[in-house]
């Protein structure tokens, strides 16, 4: 199976994927120097604000077994433009917080995974490498819903 990997630039990072022909990613990563490669178009369409859906890509986490992976599985599951909290997946996976907040912190595919939409109960919570990245993966996405919104006002 070929492996591919690229980079684009999102506000003052740059996004790395690393994926293979299966649409299966094994890394999303943010850095500060781009790396040379192509990136899927579902990527660059939703880092532009112009899709709300990275299909046809799907994480490595979503076969993970064990709490992890019921983890993963819950916050994929978390609509584009919503939140939830790091006690509010526990509860539902029967863990604790802080388990849920260390399944965040190991997830090798952040945006894919959406960890930006956890939030602490007290704020936003956390994010590597830079929580202004979370910041603005939630604007980019209450950014497009808005647009949606009016868009449609406007069909009325």
């Amino acid at each position: 199976m070929k492996e591919m990997e690229g980079s684009i630039k999102f506000g003052l990072w740059f996004v790395y994927i690393r994926w293979n022909s299966d649409n299966l990613v094994s890394r999303i990563r943010f850095v500060k120097t781009a790396v040379s490669g192509a990136v899927p178009v579902s990527l660059s369409k939703y880092l532009a604000g112009k899709v709300t859906t990275l299909y046809p890509l799907e994480s490595i986490h979503l076969r993970e077994e064990g709490t992890y992976g019921e983890i993963y599985r819950q916050v994929h599951a978390i609509p584009y433009g919503e939140i939830k909290t790091y006690k509010e997946i526990a509860e539902f996976v029967g863990t604790a917080p802080r388990v849920v907040g260390l399944a965040m912190k190991r997830n090798l595919t952040p945006i894919l995974i959406p960890c930006h939409r956890v939030l602490s109960s007290h704020g936003l919570g956390g994010f590597t490498p830079d929580i202004s990245i979370k910041e603005d993966l939630l604007k980019l996405e209450s950014n497009f819903l808005k647009k949606v919104k009016i868009h449609e006002q406007d069909q009325v």
